[in-house]
């Protein structure tokens, strides 16, 4: 301010006062009001602002900071009657006043300008202290544990600075107009009475002073006596321009402070010796709460708790441990798994059996993700990115199958970020012993032991027996427990007789009941076995599970309890059943199984492998929320995503034409029984009288033991290893190749495992076939004066582990692929889907040559141009096409790439092209996706900023915690994306390290 002008006095108060009312402070009384006001009313309020005068101290000068760039170029409108014209236009008349001396004629001038600003100024005050108290309000409701907010803030505690200071301004520059002027603003400001009695006790002061020094300030100019009312709102608005804005309340602010400060304290809890394990296990408090929410798991079971706090998982040491189903493993793994995501900053890794498992568990944690701040990312299907994307800031949690995870780990070892890794969480860790899905998962831990020293492993099952060799293959300790939240019963059905499995009794079993169910002769021919009775025991009101040795069966025993039920089950959930053959339906392109037709309106469905992923995730979605009360299903099912039943009923002892494992047994007997809904569970075994021995053994002895595949699946297992080993430069040459084979689990049972030949043998005889195969190159190297015998891969070697390919099949891909070249027909996608169906699948297929014929005959001639192209012909249809998919890492087929990108797109989904980016979102299925994109929620951004409450109310059955997970899961891709790009965006504008030193080169020129 210049030296004429009265000094800018700011004052700021800190004193705890308690808060005005919403009503006060939004009451602002009219003109008529302001001028009828009792004289007495004045007087007294005077006083109050004299005494408060009186009590302020200490007072600091503020000065004007004005902008240094005129934003505003020079042109004041943003319209024709903008408020900065009409205040130019107050500005003139002002001057024009002022140099005739006439301060007490223009109160209207005066008036006008005042109260414009005090109601914007009003306005601003009371949204501000609107919006804090909603803030407030919503955190208290809808949070666990609510950050309290100083009860003393200021009503104005949000308001900007810059407004404050530009309505001072106006009040300091109107001063000189006497002590009329000021106790009449004073008297009619709209603001809260601590406000007023400021401002008055500032006006008063400054009009003594200016009392004192009023011939000084007459006898400058009028342009350099003050500064301009419009200079002074341009000052203003740059600063309101300039300053930062909040995205979140403060209430929010303070939360996300707590939580930091928890997980940092979690941080230092965990690397110290400490006992004190903090609020939830060495997490934030938020995680407990989270639980609750999501979850709803308010306390831990017992042995989750002391298995949480073994020395050996505090000691980060490898652990495996072993429950029945439903015992809540999965439990234990999550925390331990938040644990080094939030507190030690490392990524983890999780492995489950199968595609379907994965998406569930991706639905289960992304809520977490998203409160949490860390990312879940799937490696199913076809999906999952290779090497991963690197994070500097937030972690991630790969959920993956057997296949992915190891190339997930290949890519990691080859990049050099496996100790990036800090956690391996192995689900169903029996399957190991499972053929060449096991040899897989047995190489995926092997390379990890070998390659880093700090990735803790966690192993867990259900159906554990030589836990001994797998402790000393993973190096790890060991937990178990009995310990099962719903009692489980085991009964025997043998006629019309049931038996409970009793341990205790000579014969392993004693007598229960007789079933007490009329059957007709007709019913008594269609149901030997009595399904309709055990059936209709636990259902509609309860679910059941009918296991059953093969599909066809499962089809035909669905058919066949659906014609003896009652049309009162019809009318049991009608609309959701209607909706689903509907969705089921639109799915098949109007093609809907007559099975499924006849059989959903009873509510019962069969289940198994000639489902598509879809139709089956839709009937699990339909049987976990109570629309279907029964399933028909094959052993696949009891591996597979959670469908706890109330009873479960084993149609015979058998799966397929092999009779049944222990292993398969307690796994399907393991879904009796729903934590939390049912206080009991049962299975009932069906079998025949010249079964029963078998079935008694069966019930009594112990689980098989599991035993490595890894030299069993030759070209799957360890020449694939082999190859691996050498491409990713784990072990280059023949001792490291033994040495590593050395901590396999193979190596663990070797003495029972091999008898003609040795370890040694067996690896220079895989490493030998990879040479003649010419996926190998072998040379020798001097090293000690010792000749010793090295390996590296080549690129047909290179491109066959990267696509993992089975190597039985290598070179004829390669052939193939070299003749589709030389005559590559675009016309179509024909070509291109006879090179990329595997070659295993011949054995599988099967087909009807007349419909096989048929088709042929319908190809058009481009089609048809493939056909012979590759040798089938009508003399000769029996031949069937057939092929692998590959990768881009022999350049020779890179015309390949390019080609293949659109057409997995379109195999992967099957849908239009704009329903695609919806179906990404995990529970998002064509049907779903289409009233979806008919609702108006047409992209994934769309999706993500969805509210749930809106999502159930516009699409038809969908249900709240349908909704939510949809909403989760598309915010956790939509991260995903944009911290993709702006990690992107950052490595782009980082100066390169190997940039070139300009100095160095010119001095190196001189």
């Amino acid at each position: 301010m210049e030296e004429g002008c009265s000094r800018i006095r700011r004052r700021v108060s800190v004193r705890k006062r308690n808060r005005p009312s919403l009503a006060s402070t939004s009451a602002i009384p009219s003109a008529a009001q302001l001028q009828s006001r009792d004289e007495q009313e004045e007087k007294e309020e005077e006083m109050v602002a004299r005494s408060r005068r009186r009590k302020t101290v200490g007072v600091q000068p503020v000065e004007h900071n004005d902008s240094e760039e005129d934003m505003f170029g020079g042109y004041d409108s943003f319209t024709e009657n903008s408020f900065l014209a009409q205040v130019d236009d107050l500005e003139q008349k002002y001057i024009q006043l002022s140099e005739q001396r006439k301060h007490a004629t223009d109160f209207a001038t005066e008036d006008f300008c005042s109260e414009s600003i005090k109601n914007k100024l009003s306005v601003t005050t009371v949204s501000n202290f609107t919006e804090y108290k909603s803030d407030e309000h919503t955190e208290n409701q809808t949070e666990h544990e609510d950050v309290p907010v100083e009860p003393g803030t200021d009503v104005l505690y949000d308001l900007p600075s810059s407004q404050v200071l530009y309505f001072e301004n106006l009040q300091n520059s109107s001063n000189d107009l006497g002590d009329q002027l000021t106790e009449k603003r004073d008297g009619s400001s709209s603001f809260p009475n601590t406000v007023n009695e400021e401002l008055s006790h500032n006006c008063i002061k400054q009009q003594q002073q200016n009392d004192g020094s009023s011939s000084k300030v007459r006898s400058n100019s009028d342009t350099s006596r003050r500064k301009s009312i419009k200079d002074h709102l341009k000052s203003a608005m740059t600063g309101n321009a300039k300053a930062q804005t909040p995205i979140f309340s403060r209430s929010k602010q303070l939360k996300e402070t707590l939580l930091s400060e928890e997980i940092n304290v979690a941080k230092k809890t965990i690397e110290s010796s400490s006992d004190d394990l903090g609020p939830f296990y060495s997490l934030p408090s938020k995680v407990r709460d989270l639980y609750v929410q999501f979850k709803g798991i308010e306390k831990l079971y017992e042995w989750q708790h002391t298995c949480l706090t073994l020395s050996s998982v505090q000691e980060r040491k490898n652990l495996i441990y072993s429950l029945p189903t439903s015992g809540g493993k999965t439990l234990v793994a999550e925390i331990l798994m938040l644990q080094e995501l939030l507190c030690r900053r490392k990524d983890v890794l999780m492995i489950l059996p199968y595609v379907a498992i994965v998406q569930e568990k991706i639905s289960g944690l992304s809520s977490f993700a998203i409160e949490l701040g860390f990312f879940v990312e799937e490696y199913a299907g076809s999906k999952g990115r290779f090497p991963p994307i690197k994070r500097r800031e937030k972690k991630s949690l790969y959920i993956a199958t057997i296949e992915k995870a190891h190339s997930l780990v290949n890519s990691l070892i080859e990049t050099g970020r496996i100790d990036s890794l800090g956690l391996v969480v192995v689900d169903e860790l029996h399957m190991i012993g499972e053929g060449s899905r096991g040899a897989i998962l047995e190489m995926t831990l092997a390379k990890i032991l070998y390659t880093s020293k700090t990735t803790q492993i966690i192993g867990m099952s259900a159906t554990l027996n030589n836990v001994e060799d797998l402790q000393q293959f993973l190096q790890a300790e060991y937990y178990t427990s009995q310990f099962r939240p719903v009692e489980l019963k085991e009964y025997l059905k043998i006629n019309d007789t049931i038996y409970e499995v009793d341990s205790k009794a000579d014969s392993g079993m004693t007598f229960s009941r007789l079933l007490n169910y009329k059957y007709s002769d007709t019913l008594k021919k269609m149901d030997p076995d009595r399904l309709v009775a055990l059936v209709t025991e636990v259902i509609p009101n309860y679910s059941c599970l009918v296991f059953c040795p093969s599909k066809k069966n499962c089809e035909n025993v669905a058919e066949m309890i659906c014609k003896f039920l009652s049309k009162e089950y019809l009318k049991q959930r009608e609309k959701e059943k209607c909706e689903l053959i509907k969705n089921l339906r639109n799915m098949s392109s109007g093609n809907l199984c007559p099975v499924l037709k006849r059989t959903i309106p009873f509510g019962v469905a069969y289940h198994h492998s000639g489902l598509t992923n879809d139709e089956r995730r839709l009937l699990e979605e339909a049987y976990s929320t109570g629309t279907l009360c029964l399933f028909t299903c094959t052993s696949t099912l009891a591996a597979g995503v959670n469908l706890p039943a109330r009873r479960v009923i084993l149609r015979a002892p058998y799966v397929a034409k092999e009779f049944l494992k222990r292993n398969q047994y307690k796994q399907m007997i393991g879904r009796a029984g729903r934590a939390g809904i049912d206080t009991i569970g049962e299975s009932i075994l069906i079998l025949q009288e010249k079964d029963k021995q078998q079935v008694l053994e069966l019930i009594s002895r112990p689980l098989e033991n599991c035993y490595s595949c890894l030299v069993q699946e030759f070209t799957k297992g360890i020449q694939t290893l082999f190859l691996s080993l050498i491409g990713l430069k784990i072990a280059t040459n023949l001792d490291d190749i033994y040495h590593f084979m050395n901590g396999t689990f193979f190596a663990v049972q070797q003495n029972t495992l091999l008898k003609e030949k040795s370890l040694w043998e067996i690896t220079v005889e895989s490493l030998g076939y990879l040479t003649e195969k010419g996926l190998l190159q072998k040379y020798t190297v001097l090293s000690e004066e010792e000749l010793q015998y090295n390996f590296r891969i080549t690129k047909l070697g290179r491109a066959s582990f990267k696509g993992t390919i089975d190597l039985a099949y290598c070179d004829i891909l390669y052939r193939d692929l070299k003749k589709g070249l030389e005559g590559l027909v675009l016309e179509s996608l024909l070509h291109l889907i006879y090179l990329t169906t595997p070659y295993d699948l011949v054995s599988q297929c099967d087909p009807d040559w007349m419909i096989y014929f048929r088709q042929f005959s319908q190809l058009s001639p481009a089609e048809q141009n493939v056909a012979a192209l590759l040798g089938v012909s009508e003399s000769f249809i029996g031949k069937k096409a057939s092929g692998q998919a590959i990768r881009k890492e022999l350049e020779e087929f890179w015309v390949y790439r390019a080609l293949l990108v659109e057409l997995t797109k379109k195999l992967t989904y099957c849908v239009k092209a704009e329903l695609i980016p919806l179906m990404e979102v995990t529970g998002v299925l064509e049907g779903r996706a289409k009233q979806l994109y008919n609702a108006g929620y047409k992209s994934l951004m769309h999706l993500a900023n969805a509210n749930p409450e809106v999502l159930i109310r516009t699409i038809d059955h969908l249900s709240r915690r349908q909704a939510k997970q949809i909403v989760s899961s598309a915010k956790m891709l939509l991260h995903e994306k944009a911290e993709a790009l702006q990690e992107e965006v950052e490595e782009l504008l980082r100066l390169p390290s190997d940039l070139p030193d300009v100095e160095a080169s010119s001095s190196e020129k001189a």
